[in-house]
């Protein structure tokens, strides 16, 4: 038979069934079975009478906590207090700085808290207004390449794209950055800025903090002035109470069971014992170490290569990341700490926050013991600030002693010069200050409270997940030097790390807590793009990876663009890293020009800077003529700086501009990404 269509159809014969057979049936009674049995099983091992590990997050709420917490505001009202001050931290020091701010307002008629805008609404700035004499600070870190901190990301991505009415908030700004990078500080100028177009009230002029001066003396100074401006603001005085208040009150945990005692996990109680992916700053992975080996040829320095076993952990790292390292401190300062002040370190104790309204319960985990804590979880190797130095005056009971706490405490221009020089010129960290003041005898658990976080330490990965997907190579100068007391101190993460060595396979590979931070120094998207890189020392670290993935792209059979570096160290016999697998590079072809600066092989000293003058016409080739792509890695405070100059005045001489336009034309370089650099002070 045919259709319209002319197109010729089968006809079958169909025979009417039962819609539903026996089988059918059967399969039907099988699958409600295996539910019914499913659910109830199910429903029994999360039954609330089940025990549950025990767990303190003592930085973050849960998901329930955090949304039924979120309004700042209502805290506020409930609590009587008219003060908040917002922290956007990376390392601690700006949470730190808030702290002391909220401490003082007590100071000035004015109950504060300190708030993480991670965990707030902060669409809740436009209710300010209806709190009498309220005023927000905001202790703001610039992080990279002029990013928020991770925590003030969502706070700043607010600013950016709303248009809230913010007429009635007051508000203050006090910035911390390093004036070695070209983004001083300016993630808090934008706010500072934005606030004030979006209505808000500026009680005081904002400040800046250089952490590659004196960021305390910063900090302090502008507090002063703040202050002053406050009373000025509001019509308010100073009641002259000293706020030396403790934050946290001990509790004695001497009968809580061992396995609800942390033992230096960062978030999760036992997360080393049952690690479960993602892994992120919360919760690190605890990698193996499988290969330590020294790079230096001779000499009286040492830099390690070292790779971290990923493998099975589904970590996933891009050329050009960054992994964190959480060290800890060494036994010996821990245990003379223990030894100065007489005290029991294997004792368990918790430190609980007398504000029952703070998110932040516990300043570190607890409980634990004090050793935990003083190796895990505290810095007791960096300088301490000059309000530790202020709550350590009532613990010494030698006048002097007490005279020398005073006068470094004090912001009189005397007493900075004395903290400069005896704290910070010579390098003098707590345990150095309990042995040179040996009648200061702090309580234990107010140390703990005092002390700042210890915090993880970023290594630019070198090596590329196309090469060593299961494995993260970083590339570490051990640090070791001696103070002017004659002390030798010693840099915590790498000589930890010097010390876990790989054994034979019978026994259990050293371990340490690790996570990737993503980082925006990459590649360019064509491998055939032409690049310059400038990595001197350790500087040389993020270029070995992506001279690896060049490298693999060409054995694949694609085409690889041009590839420069330009590499500096002391001595060629001595301290010229990777060596070999450079060579070999130039050899294949994947490395077009290696260009090296041994700064101590002649009697006139050559650097990576000397070599980029000299070969101006090759950088305009690949930066102006093929736009090509420039990286920068190592030393801030004067090589990326030389190197940044030296990149003017070839686009000013070979691109025939002015100086304006030769800035313009590097500004836009590094817009477009072109330009890039991954340096530290």
């Amino acid at each position: 038979m045919e259709n319209s269509e002319g197109v010729k159809i089968e006809s079958t014969v169909v025979t009417e069934e039962p819609l539903i057979s026996a089988l059918d049936i059967a399969l039907f009674v099988v699958i409600i079975t295996v539910a019914y049995f499913w659910y109830f099983k199910r429903d029994k091992q999360s039954s609330p009478s089940e025990k549950k590990p025990y767990t303190i997050q003592p930085s973050s709420l849960s998901s329930i906590e955090q949304t039924s917490n979120s309004s700042f505001i209502k805290k506020l009202k409930s609590t009587g207090r008219s003060l908040v001050v917002f922290y956007g931290s990376q390392t601690g020091t700006a949470e730190e700085f808030a702290g002391r701010i909220a401490k003082e307002g007590a100071r000035y008629k004015m109950k504060g808290m300190v708030a993480d805008p991670e965990e707030c609404d902060m669409a809740d700035l436009v209710e300010m207004k209806e709190i009498q004499k309220s005023l927000a600070i905001f202790c703001i870190a610039t992080y990279g390449e002029g990013d928020p901190t991770d925590n003030a990301m969502d706070f700043y991505e607010w600013l950016q794209n709303g248009d809230a009415d913010l007429e009635g908030l007051n508000y203050a700004v006090f910035g911390l950055g390093n004036k070695t990078y070209e983004h001083y500080n300016e993630i808090a100028i934008y706010i500072d800025q934005r606030l004030e177009e979006l209505g808000a009230t500026r009680v005081h002029e904002i400040g800046l903090g250089d952490d590659d001066a004196n960021i305390e003396d910063d900090f302090v100074s502008w507090k002063e002035k703040l202050w002053e401006s406050v009373c000025s603001h509001y019509g308010i005085e100073e009641t002259g109470e000293e706020s030396n208040i403790r934050q946290y009150k001990l509790v004695d945990c001497s009968e809580v069971l061992p396995e609800r005692i942390f033992s230096g996990e960062i978030s999760r109680l036992k997360s080393y014992e049952n690690q479960r992916f993602p892994f992120d700053v919360k919760n690190p992975y605890l990698s193996k170490i499988a290969v330590n080996r020294e790079l230096h040829k001779s000499g009286d320095r040492s830099c390690m290569h070292i790779e971290f076993d990923i493998d099975g952990s589904k970590m996933r790292y891009d050329t050009g990341d960054h992994v964190a390292v959480y060290p800890k401190n060494s036994s010996e300062l821990v245990d003379k700490i223990g030894e100065l002040l007489n005290a029991d370190l294997d004792a368990v104790f918790s430190l609980l926050n007398t504000d029952e309204e703070s998110s932040k319960k516990h300043p570190f985990p607890c409980p634990c013991t004090y050793r935990t804590a003083l190796t895990y979880y505290l810095d007791i190797t960096s300088n301490p600030r000059t309000h530790i130095m202020k709550e350590l005056i009532e613990y010494a009971s030698d006048p002097k002693d007490q005279e020398k706490l005073k006068l470094m405490a004090s912001s009189t221009p005397e007493g900075k010069k004395e903290f400069h020089e005896w704290i910070l010129r010579d390098n003098r960290n707590i345990v150095h200050i309990l042995e040179d003041l040996p009648s200061v005898k702090p309580d234990l658990d107010h140390l703990c409270e005092l002390l700042p976080r210890l915090q993880c330490r970023y290594y630019p990965i070198s090596s590329s997940p196309k090469v060593y997907p299961k494995s993260i190579h970083i590339t570490a100068v051990l640090v070791n030097y001696t103070t002017s007391t004659n002390r030798v101190n010693k840099g915590v993460a790498t000589n930890l790390l010097a010390q876990l060595i790989p054994t034979n396979d019978e026994l259990p590979q050293p371990t340490i807590p690790i996570y990737i931070r993503r980082s925006q120094f990459r590649l360019p998207p064509k491998s055939q793009t032409p690049i310059i890189m400038i990595g001197p020392g350790t500087g040389l670290a993020p270029f070995r990876g992506f001279i690896q993935e060049r490298d693999y792209a060409r054995k694949e059979g694609r085409e690889i663009g041009e590839m420069v570096l330009y590499f500096g160290c002391r001595k060629k016999d001595e301290d010229f890293i990777y060596e070999n697998e450079l060579q070999e590079y130039v050899a294949n072809g994947t490395l077009t020009k290696l260009h090296l600066a041994f700064s101590r092989d002649q009697p006139e000293k050559k650097y990576v800077t000397h070599l980029l003058e000299q070969n101006a016409d090759e950088l305009w080739n690949i930066i102006g003529e093929k736009s090509g792509h420039l990286y920068v890695c190592g030393d801030a405070r004067s090589m990326a700086k030389d190197v940044h100059s030296i990149i003017v005045k070839v686009v000013m001489e070979k691109g025939q501009m002015t100086n304006s336009q030769a800035l313009n034309y590097v500004k836009k370089m590094e817009q477009q990404k072109r330009y890039s650099a991954d340096v530290w002070s």
